[in-house]
């Protein structure tokens, strides 16, 4: 976990063949799944967050190693165990062919 943006920025586009100016956020998960670094271009430039956890690990959803959403990302920050977390039902629009 020592790479920096310009690192980060690299490894998106060359590894990862995605545009890193595109608005995504891009997640690092460190070894040890203590530390995390997002990295997000808002448009004129790059912006990292870093958090390294004193104690404890983050979890990862299951099964989801590419995508997901803000939401979990959200959850995946805060600690919540994520097997033990049930959504209610709600609302969704169709989506359309």
């Amino acid at each position: 976990m020592r790479f920096g943006i310009n690192a980060l920025a690299g490894l998106v586009q060359n590894e990862l063949d995605l545009n890193p100016m595109s608005g995504d956020v891009f997640v690092f998960l460190g070894k040890r799944m203590n530390q995390i670094r997002l990295l997000h271009w808002d448009g004129d430039g790059f912006a990292m967050y870093i958090k390294k956890l004193e104690q404890g690990t983050f979890e990862w959803p299951q099964g989801r190693e590419s995508l997901i959403s803000s939401h979990d990302l959200m959850l995946v920050l805060q600690g919540v165990i994520l097997k033990s977390v049930r959504l209610r039902k709600r609302w969704k629009p169709i989506k359309q062919a």
